[in-house]
């Protein structure tokens, strides 16, 4: 599984352009054959910053989806929305069933 964190600083008379965006994206990645999960996080730290994390079956995958034009596209908008460079975390493992229950914190009603 390919595991990607990204931290995007958005500038901040671009914020509700870049969440119609993010949205529209979001649902064109979670439709990708490989995609395991793609979502959306804004910054409790910051409100200008939103994270992203997502989720590819494998790298051929990951790379499958950088060549879709819906990624080819966000790349564009991204680029015109961002105050700053997006930082990016991007971990190749072979745990490919994405998450599982976390032990410490269960529902107590």
């Amino acid at each position: 599984m390919i595991l990607i964190v990204i931290k995007f600083p958005v500038r901040p008379d671009a914020i509700d352009e870049f969440r119609t965006h993010a949205d529209e994206y979001a649902r064109a990645v979670n439709a990708e054959e490989g995609s395991l999960f793609f979502e959306w996080s804004r910054s409790v730290e910051d409100p200008n910053t939103f994270v992203c994390i997502e989720g590819f079956r494998d790298s051929a995958a990951g790379a499958s989806h950088v060549a879709t034009p819906h990624a080819k596209a966000a790349f564009d908008w991204m680029s015109d929305l961002v105050a700053e460079q997006p930082q990016i975390i991007y971990v190749d493992t072979p745990d490919v069933s994405g998450f599982g229950p976390m032990g410490e914190v269960q529902p107590r009603r």
